[in-house]
């Protein structure tokens, strides 16, 4: 029984790890399994590749979850089957306040729930919230690392198209609503995973947080700032693995 296979991520419960780091882009997969020691593929099924290593002695897997809601929860719900305890996602996202700078790194506290798959979890009514012990070593390491760094809510949304276009939505009036509230609720950035994870986490038990990168800000470029779009990851992968790291020795 424990050599069956899971229907998506295709690997089995003897396969599972206590701890994994989640990156959105299967691409990703192979440059975080350079931060750890003995790394090797076990499956790529989908949006699901994974590799299997260690940290600290303590198994750690790293698999990417796809883009949006979804694809994330059925990542986790999988992965918990085969015994997960604490999960790290790392991915991307756009800034909404001024202050939010490309290459800045943002760890997200809760986030909104301006998606369809946490609804399928708990009522609209149940922040997605993240792990305080997951987020204090996400905190840590990036001031370790003295990385440039916020804390806070972000939003999570289905559409980024709503998000970049919104004029050619015929929503596009809500749209524009909710996105001016966000910037007065001081909401840092937008992305697409951070609700779903959290609400399917505080559902199944598990201890999440999430680091993000921040590719550029819209809002900055409103406001005439430069608009110099920065891609490289590389802060947040590690933020991630040295959190993992500090999560292990607390043990």
């Amino acid at each position: 029984m424990n050599e069956e296979k899971m229907f998506h991520i295709g690997i089995s419960k003897n396969e599972g790890a206590r701890y994994a780091i989640l990156p959105g882009d299967p691409a990703r997969v192979s440059l975080i399994a350079k931060y750890l020691d003995n790394a090797r593929p076990l499956a790529s099924n989908r949006e699901f590749t994974s590799c299997s290593g260690e940290l600290c002695g303590e198994k750690v897997i790293v698999m990417s979850t796809g883009i949006g809601g979804p694809s994330a929860a059925i990542a986790l719900e999988e992965l918990c089957m085969t015994g997960l305890k604490y999960a790290i996602r790392i991915g991307t996202c756009g800034g909404i306040q001024e202050n939010v700078i490309p290459g800045d790194i943002i760890i997200p506290t809760a986030a909104v729930r301006m998606e369809g798959t946490s609804r399928e979890y708990a009522p609209i009514e149940f922040p997605a919230a993240a792990n305080h012990e997951v987020v204090c070593a996400l905190v840590a390491a990036a001031a370790n690392n003295k990385l440039r760094f916020h804390t806070g809510i972000v939003q999570s949304k289905d559409s980024f198209y709503g998000q970049h276009s919104p004029d050619t939505m015929p929503v596009k009036d809500e749209l524009k609503y909710k996105w001016n509230a966000w910037i007065k609720l001081g909401v840092l950035a937008s992305e697409m995973e951070t609700a779903a994870l959290y609400t399917v986490s505080a559902a199944r038990g598990i201890k999440t947080g999430c680091v993000l990168h921040a590719l550029w800000n819209q809002e900055r470029k409103r406001l005439g700032y430069e608009d110099n779009s920065i891609s490289d990851t590389d802060a947040a992968v590690r933020t991630a693995v040295d959190a993992v790291k500090l999560l292990i020795n607390a043990r």
